[in-house]
């Protein structure tokens, strides 16, 4: 039990027995640099419910923590903030318990409770994943590994969007353009091949659309009828009705595209424990639209679509069936959920990992879903984040203006090798070794860049700015836990000795690295009740704050007694793993030496 939970309830008990009054929660701050304490209870909020001064009342409840709860020392009372000194016996105690768990702060996954599928990535097989994907990635995965580590069982999902007039775009532009060319014989990834003919598909739509305005006809019309467009979407009614040509093409681009993405996925270190692909799944919608249909969930206008009257929620008419029978993103949305649920009965919620531009899209989904009857709909919940931008500007993937995923993560890879060749911190390495290093630094740094961002805020992500060996940085936190590694290394002792007997004076910055230590299983609820990684990344910014601190004021290996040098190996070594391990469930990797 954390120190704040564990006064808590002493200071309730106290408040009880002095005024006879019972308060439902206590409210803490860290104590101000300027004043003795370990920790502040804030008396202002209690005087709604106990009449009298706030510097009396905090004196009465310290006098009664003195005298009742061992491990506090002394108090004092500023104004209206009790600032409470904890005795050193305490957070000796609490490190023990701590340094003897070498799982600390993660829990066990609770069998009896109902698993969580989170899906992210979700791409579709007409482009390589870009920079945005990369975001999409990483939240998604964290989000999972946070709530593992919160005692969660999850599965890991992601839903391919391998149909769809976009998918035909690319199609066409192949049959037409493409002179057989293949990922073998252009030495291209598939994904990247198959994403220069998307690009290209629209170059010629603008060639058309221009040559129509042109002939006369207004920009509105020319978008319209442009006749590629009009073939695209002839091809996507052709691949519905199961023509064998379309469906061979189609299998065959999409298999490099897969080829293609297992590559990155493998390079950006992310996983899924199962695969759906919106052209199975987009049926089961439709199936479930009949269904609507029949029990009223649904109407039909005039035109034949169908859709679904969401005006007593506040929200709009949504349509679920366009008026020629193709599916929509929400016909299979609404497919998908229901495969999963079949597929995996165990789960009982979903994690949707998709920028904010579809915020009223999962709005509209999780209320149909409701409607449809599914009970476990109400525990599905949106990881809305925002986009990633670029000095450049925005990324358009048609315009072929993207930040290529494989790419970027060369150029970090590439950018930390520099960097760290102009420090002049690998001497004695291998070539191997170097690459090896710059590969971790420079993912290490993207992923902790991007992953320390609230996931709702926009990000301007500038990758000479992320690879910086100072301040709050991947390579900052891999560089600390690299340090920790050469202490440990620098000690001929047993650091492991249980130091039980032994009497230990706290250093001030011995009981600061503690404190942080204290909060990690805390953190991790936290981030998992709000989805948010960036919880993980700074407090574990801040771990590493305190650890530079205690290490640049205490002597570790050169303290004047064993005892010392044995407890402070102990806690740096404690320190270094909770970097680790924080670091292990953002996907980031640290280093042994750099």
């Amino acid at each position: 039990m954390s120190l704040q939970k564990t006064l808590s309830n002493h200071v309730k008990q106290a408040i009880q027995t002095t005024y006879n009054i019972e308060i439902d929660t206590v409210e803490f701050q860290a104590t101000r640099k300027e004043f003795a304490g370990d920790i502040t209870v804030v008396i202002f909020p209690m005087l709604r419910f106990i009449k009298g001064n706030p510097v009396q009342i905090g004196e009465n409840i310290g006098n009664y923590l003195v005298k009742h709860v061992n491990d506090v020392k002394a108090f004092n009372v500023v104004k209206g903030f009790l600032n409470i000194e904890i005795d050193d016996n305490y957070f000796i105690n609490s490190f023990k318990i701590i340094n003897s768990n070498n799982n600390y702060g993660f829990v066990n996954s609770d069998t009896s409770e109902k698993a969580i599928m989170v899906e992210y990535s979700s791409p579709n097989t007409n482009k390589p994943l870009h920079l945005g994907h990369i975001r999409n990635n990483l939240l998604g995965y964290s989000v999972a590994e946070i709530l593992k580590a919160s005692g969660k069982k999850v599965y890991k999902t992601q839903i391919i969007n391998d149909r769809g007039i976009h998918i035909c775009k690319s199609m066409l532009a192949w049959k037409r353009f493409g002179n057989t060319e293949t990922p073998e014989s252009t030495g291209l990834k598939g994904d990247k091949l198959v994403g220069n003919y998307y690009v290209k598909f629209d170059q010629e739509y603008k060639k058309e659309i221009e040559n129509l305005v042109s002939n006369g006809k207004t920009i509105e019309d020319a978008k319209k009828n442009a006749p590629i467009l009009l073939e695209a979407q002839n091809m996507l009614l052709k691949w519905e009705s199961g023509d064998e040509e379309i469906v061979a093409l189609w299998e065959k681009m999409n298999g490099w595209v897969y080829d293609g993405f297992d590559v990155t996925y493998k390079n950006l270190g992310v996983d899924f424990d199962t695969l759906y692909y919106e052209s199975n799944t987009y049926l089961l919608g439709k199936e479930f639209v009949d269904e609507g249909l029949k029990t009223g969930v649904f109407f039909k206008k005039e035109d034949g679509s169908v859709w679904c009257d969401l005006t007593n929620e506040g929200l709009d008419e949504k349509i679920v069936l366009r008026a020629d029978g193709t599916a929509v993103y929400m016909t299979q949305d609404i497919g998908t959920a229901i495969q999963r649920i079949k597929d995996f009965p165990d789960v009982g919620g979903m994690v949707y990992t998709v920028g904010n531009e579809q915020d009223y899209h999962f709005q509209v989904l999780f209320l149909i879903l409701k409607k449809l009857g599914f009970d476990w709909a109400k525990n599905l919940y949106h990881l809305s984040y925002g986009m990633v931008d670029l000095p450049s500007g925005k990324m358009k993937s048609r315009e072929g203006t993207v930040v290529d995923a494989d790419d970027l993560i060369e150029d970090m890879a590439k950018t930390a090798g520099e960097i760290s060749e102009e420090l002049g911190k690998l001497d004695g390495y291998s070539d191997a070794e170097k690459q090896a290093l710059y590969k971790t630094i420079g993912l290490g740094a993207l992923k902790y860049y991007i992953l320390k961002v609230d996931p709702k805020k926009r990000i301007l992500f500038d990758p000479k700015e992320s690879i910086d060996f100072q301040g709050n940085t991947g390579p900052f936190i891999q560089y600390t836990y690299a340090r920790i590694q050469s202490i440990i290394r620098k000690t001929h002792f047993d650091y492991k000795t249980v130091l039980s007997e032994v009497e230990i004076i706290l250093h001030p910055k011995e009981k600061e690295l503690i404190k942080q230590l204290q909060l990690f299983p805390e953190i991790i609820q936290n981030a998992a009740i709000q989805h948010s990684p960036a919880i993980i990344a700074n407090y574990t910014y801040e771990l590493v704050k305190a650890f530079n601190s205690f290490y640049q004021n205490v002597s570790i290996l050169g303290a004047d007694n064993e005892s010392d040098k044995i407890f402070r190996v102990q806690l740096s070594n404690k320190v270094a793993l909770t970097i680790k391990n924080a670091f292990s469930i953002l996907g980031i990797q640290v280093p042994e030496r750099m």
